[in-house]
């Protein structure tokens, strides 16, 4: 019987026939490759990862090669949810068959007795996460709990390799494969552009690889087709502004949806999704049992109940943001809404993915636009998927702090010899380029503090010890490295991870469930008795203890819905230069050079029109800017379409430039077409920018004059609470007990001042610098976009009144100003203000 029989017959009995990148993913993995396999969502690509181990498993069970109790495959997927889910289609074939194997899930909501007995006598299949396996290796049973293993399967590789949490996988891959050198990695991935830098960060450098080789790569020719429709508004105003159609267009996208066709209605953050969900319940009273809310901040059984619901078909229509954008099988879906633009090509395609979920299916987007000109971002992101564009995931480089937390990890668990770890880390791909002086910095950082806080013994974690034993070596022996302090041992496992979301509050009934957790610091605005709107119920505020807030269910009214952090997003780099190009296509269309060749650029026809009345459309070799004066000041409007981000960054550098050849306070608004610069009345914008254009396209001294712009000092500093965390120099929580939020900043914010003072040269301070100007600033886009604005013609347009691109950036800063008058009033005033002199003009 050939390995792939037992296989083959469960896809017999199924009625399946293995498609062609199945039967090789199988083949290469049992002629020992290892590789990355990139498929579309839907296409069975888990069965092409396990099955090769699988049948390899079986083939020695056959042989008595392989004794049972022995893990011998382990899978790594970045949601706890996707666990259950992998799980049961893994089990499906084993229970069908009779295959004498055992399936094992580990996380972090494992029973402890269970998490024992896998110790014990280990699954022959583990499903886990990076943070689960991190804990595992703090276990000095490591090496004989992995001592069978033969095969690793990454699950959505492209959601874990931008991350640290892609950081920690691939030091713990490193670290296995010392222990086994046989051990086969597949990673798998359905949206990602650089293929060949996913599948390094996977297998490490040089995996099975002849000199110079590529590693091995599986993709499949499945034709995915998705359809993107957009409800298109009956009119578009000259005014557009971001939120401006959402949420009053309710009454169109009931319309355009159906009780009867199961639906995800996707929206960008929680509160965006709190609100469609309170609006779509008003709407629909009829839909009541048959409507629900999913995010992640709800808590764990209710989105387990919800995601049960949605795959029996007992409900229709779910409000959801990316907590379900990756891969629970939900077949019943046949339709997916986008509300407002998911502004990344990967994105969209990823959650166009989970409707039609299987081979061969259309998937089918209805897009809802929140604001007009993201009209032009749909039909940029249709284009761009029809060209077959997907964005790149970068791997972060050098991240000391994932490899600080590592090492000490390493030493709770079996404990590491210098020189053999040193190797082992320089196997990944992120760590290939780490020197001895870097290593040496982090081996003195854990073993007595480095040079600032070696007096407290909680910062002196490691210890030399003789090999294979806990005894301190001798001078000059060969020693290994080793947590022995059992306080800092616990302390660490609770912290393992790099995510460090803002402290969270549970949300619980005075007398009963869960509700979910919000942001510290949404609670600590509330007053007993404010009413709120969360999880879709409302609820009243009753009072706030060790870190939960006692809630009840009222009838009274409020608009009230929790905001998160991060809940912001820009541009890609990819979909900024489509939008470009669709801005050049309607300024082309304008002067009857082309055709406006999407509904979406028919429906927007009138706004493109106005604006190029009042101002003009830049082609793709132009940059425009616009002055104009205002009761408020004089106005300066700049549009490189580079994503809100990327302005952020060009906003404050140009305020400063300017305000350096000109004094004065300027305000800076910027979106993801552009940014505003706001000055006293009678700033001389235009006379500045003719004499110093240059200046301000400067990149030579890009980074000092950032630092001044931008109040780097203050960004690193919180960036560095988010290292310190990751690096173990402060803990999040210790059994028994919770720091607050406020707690963790003043703890990180004094180390930051101490090792400024006291050791500026400090490397967790330089990877913060280097974090903030690389990922927060994107310095990299900043720096391509100055030096694209300086290659192109310059249209400096002199206005009456802000038009159609300028008018969001006026919105964006009056959102985020203190008034009495709400925003909606505020922007009304303009509109009138703007139509009346227009009707004068």
């Amino acid at each position: 019987m050939t390995p792939l029989a037992p296989i083959e017959a469960w896809f017999s009995h199924q009625g399946w026939t293995p498609m062609a990148f199945q039967r090789e993913c199988w083949q290469a993995y049992l002629e020992g490759e290892s590789g990355l396999l990139q498929v579309p969502t839907g296409s069975g690509k888990t069965y092409a990862a396990v099955m090769g181990p699988i049948a390899e498993l079986l083939a020695e069970r056959r042989s008595a090669a392989q004794a049972p109790g022995r893990l011998h495959l382990l899978v790594i997927t970045p949601l706890r949810a996707l666990s259950r889910d992998l799980a049961l289609a893994i089990e499906e074939p084993i229970q069908a068959m009779g295959w004498p194997l055992r399936v094992g899930i580990r996380n972090g909501d494992t029973s402890s007795h269970e998490r024992t007995k896998q110790l014990r006598t280990p699954p022959e299949i583990l499903i886990t996460t990076p943070e689960s396996l991190s804990v595992l290796l703090a276990n000095p049973k490591a090496p004989q709990l992995f001592a069978g293993l033969q095969a690793v399967v990454l699950d959505e590789w492209h959601e874990l390799m931008g991350s640290k949490r892609g950081n920690q996988c691939e030091l713990c891959l490193s670290w296995l494969r010392r222990l086994r050198p046989g051990l086969r990695t597949w990673a798998i991935s359905a949206t990602i552009g650089n293929l060949e830098e996913a599948a390094h960060a996977a297998l490490g450098p040089g995996l099975g690889l002849c000199a110079n080789a590529s590693p091995r790569i599986i993709t499949a020719a499945l034709q995915r087709d998705t359809a993107i429709r957009s409800l298109l508004p009956e009119t578009i105003d000259g005014f557009p502004w971001g939120g401006h159609l959402g949420l009053r267009m309710y009454e169109r996208l009931v319309a355009g949806l159906d009780p009867a066709v199961s639906t995800l209605l996707f929206t960008n953050t929680r509160n965006q999704a709190e609100r469609w969900h309170q609006c779509l319940r008003f709407a629909c009273p009829e839909m009541e049992d048959a409507l629900a809310l999913h995010h992640s901040a709800i808590d764990r059984s209710e989105r387990e109940a919800i995601e049960a619901r949605v795959k029996s078909g007992a409900l229709r229509w779910v409000v959801c943001t990316s907590s379900l954008d990756l891969g629970v099988d939900f077949q019943p879906v046949e339709r997916v809404v986008q509300i407002g633009s998911a502004k990344n090509l990967a994105r969209l395609l990823q959650r166009a993915g989970r409707s039609a979920h299987c081979p061969g299916g259309t998937s089918q987007v209805l897009f809802m636009p929140t604001n007009a000109l993201e009209l032009l971002e749909v039909s940029a992101m249709r284009r761009g998927l029809s060209e077959g564009l997907v964005e790149h995931r970068r791997p972060p480089l050098l991240p000391l702090d994932v490899l600080l937390q590592h090492l000490t990890t390493l030493a709770c668990g079996p404990g590491f010899e210098p020189a053999a770890e040193l190797a082992t880390v320089r196997r990944c791909w992120s760590f290939r380029s780490l020197s001895d002086a870097h290593w040496q910095w982090c081996l003195q950082m854990l073993e007595h503090g480095g040079a600032c806080l070696g007096a407290y013994p909680r910062y002196r974690k490691l210890v030399r010890c003789e090999p294979g034993s806990d005894e301190p070596s001798a001078e000059g022996a060969p020693y290994r490295y080793r947590v022995l302090d059992k306080a800092i041992a616990r302390l660490h496992r609770f912290n393992i991870g790099t995510i460090t979301a803002d402290r969270a509050v549970t949300v619980r009934f005075v007398r009963g469930a869960v509700l979910g957790h919000v942001e510290e610091a949404f609670i600590s605005r509330l007053k007993p008795g404010d009413v709120f709107f969360f999880a879709g119920r409302q609820l009243e505020f009753v009072r706030l203890r060790e870190m939960t807030a006692q809630v009840k269910a009222t009838t009274r009214k409020s608009s009230t819905v929790p905001a998160w952090a991060g809940g912001q997003m820009a541009l890609s780099d990819l979909l900024s230069q489509q939008l470009r190009d669709e801005v050049d296509r309607c300024a082309r269309a304008l002067a009857d050079e082309v055709e406006l060749d999407s509904p979406e650029l028919q429906a927007l026809e009138p706004l493109l029109q106005r604006q190029a009345d009042l101002s003009c459309l830049p082609k793709a070799d132009q940059l425009l800017l616009e002055v104009c004066r205002s009761r408020e000041g004089s106005h300066l409007f700049v549009y490189p379409f580079e994503g809100r981000f990327v302005h952020e960054g060009l906003g404050f550098l140009w305020a400063w430039r300017l305000a350096r050849h000109r004094a004065s306070t300027i305000t800076v608004s910027v979106n993801d077409y552009g940014f505003e610069l706001l000055a006293p009345k009678g700033y001389p914008f235009e006379e500045l920018i003719e004499l110093h254009g240059d200046a301000l396209l400067d990149v030579e001294h890009l980074d000092a004059d950032l630092e001044q712009a931008v109040n780097l000092s203050e960004l690193c500093r919180r960036r560095f609470r988010a290292i310190a965390q990751v690096s173990g120099l402060i803990s999040q929580s210790m059994p028994g007990q919770n720091k607050t939020g406020g707690q963790l900043q003043i703890s990180a914010a004094l180390l930051f001042d101490v090792f400024r003072k006291h050791e500026p040269d400090h490397l967790l301070l330089e990877q913060a610098r280097r974090e903030v100007l690389e990922e927060q600033l994107e310095r990299h886009r900043l720096q391509a976009a100055l030096e694209r604005m300086a290659s192109s013609q310059w249209r400096l347009e002199r206005i009456p009144r802000p038009g159609p691109l300028a008018f969001p950036l006026l919105v964006e800063r009056l959102n985020n100003r203190l008034s009495n008058e709400s925003l909606l009033e505020r922007v009304q005033r303009l509109i009138s203000e703007a139509q009346r002199a227009e009707a004068l003009g």
